[in-house]
């Protein structure tokens, strides 16, 4: 039993690390993509279309114990989803004028964002006289250092892998103005997204059904990305696939950037709270710097070996942090119970026996 709950405490970890490993994979392949022409209007169409239709068989058959649905969590599922349409079609010019590396580096800015909006809405509380509090402030700021180190400071090279012509036509850096107005639109989307962790939380809350709210969200944004395409895309032949790149693309974020990049954040959200799922955005750099060089045959540097062992360091800070807090919590919770017991040994120490194990 002990065992089965440790697993299942560990899930959420296992499947935050599973998110940012594919969502590094979809950013690259949408890069990829939008080099052979593919519109980025288009591609939130169509793959969060598709994403609505995988989801539709669930949401017409499985009706049993279904909450209902009011008014006023349609208009909350429709404001999520235009803060998810905004901040998909951002992010992808972004990518487009820098890179998929650099959108890694900066997405660590969401966990300070989503820290401080947090605070903001009282859904953390901050005591630095607390260690806990403390690690997790200064885990951020140290997992966010270690980005920037990665994107600003490249230094030698320590690994050469044979480079292949994908690297070379792909990799490419953008002119500067590019770059910058890249990072910028980067900015913009850290910020929608942290805002997005704050509000799914709450909805997550009222209406504990994760699959129903990534339908209508999927939904949503297939809408008004299509009003949005209709509006900006001024090219009709952009609504053609011309190519098998364009095609993984879209499957595979429909897949794996959409449905189960959402659901298990919707999931986590509820399980551990928006700070929890904002913390592991750090390992989005080190997971790049990986599939670069196994997949990619991009050159291993210094400066990357360094922003990854500090990213490491900060977001080990704030896991311990976290799961202080959580440790805190449950011996609080279980205090009353203690203290009205004949003996108060034995719950403490039954209590000490589960947190080591």
């Amino acid at each position: 039993m002990d065992l089965a709950s440790w697993v299942w405490n560990l899930a959420p970890f296992a499947a935050m690390i599973a998110v940012e490993c594919t969502d590094v994979g979809a950013s690259t392949i949408s890069k990829a993509a939008l080099a052979h022409g593919m519109s980025k209007y288009v591609s939130v169409v169509y793959y969060n279309g598709l994403a609505t239709l995988i989801l539709l068989p669930y949401f017409i058959f499985h009706r049993k114990k279904r909450a209902p649905i009011t008014l006023s969590l349609l208009v909350i599922f429709f404001l999520l989803a235009l803060n998810g349409s905004t901040g998909q079609i951002l992010f992808l010019a972004a990518v487009k004028l820098s890179s998929p590396t650099l959108s890694s580096a900066m997405a660590n800015l969401i966990p300070i964002f989503t820290f401080l909006l947090a605070l903001i809405t009282r859904m953390e509380t901050l005591d630095l006289r607390r260690s806990s509090s403390l690690a997790k402030s200064l885990g951020a700021i140290v997992s966010v250092t270690g980005a920037f180190i990665v994107t600003l400071y490249k230094g030698p090279a320590v690994l050469t892998p044979p480079t292949s012509s994908f690297h070379h036509d792909q990799l490419l850096l953008s002119q500067k103005s590019e770059w910058i107005l890249g990072g910028f639109l980067l900015v913009i989307v850290c910020l929608l997204s942290a805002t997005w962790n704050i509000a799914q939380g709450a909805t997550v809350k009222e209406y504990p059904e994760e699959m129903t709210i990534v339908f209508f969200f999927t939904f949503f944004i297939t809408i008004q990305s299509a009003i949005f395409s209709l509006i900006l895309e001024r090219n009709p032949n952009a609504w053609r696939l011309n190519s098998t790149i364009e095609i993984v693309a879209i499957v595979y974020t429909a897949v794996f950037g959409s449905l189960f990049r959402i659901a298990i954040h919707t999931w986590c959200l509820r399980k551990k709270g928006p700070v929890y799922v904002a913390m592991f955005k750090p390992l989005g750099i080190a997971i790049a710097v990986f599939m670069t060089v196994t997949f990619l045959g991009d050159n291993l540097y210094l400066g990357s070996v360094i922003g990854s062992i500090i990213i490491a360091v900060g977001f080990y800070s704030v896991m311990w942090g976290q799961m202080k807090e959580m440790n805190m919590a449950m011996a609080l919770n279980n205090e009353p119970c203690s203290s009205q017991s004949s003996t108060l040994k034995g719950p403490l120490l039954q209590r000490d026996a589960s947190e080591e194990i």
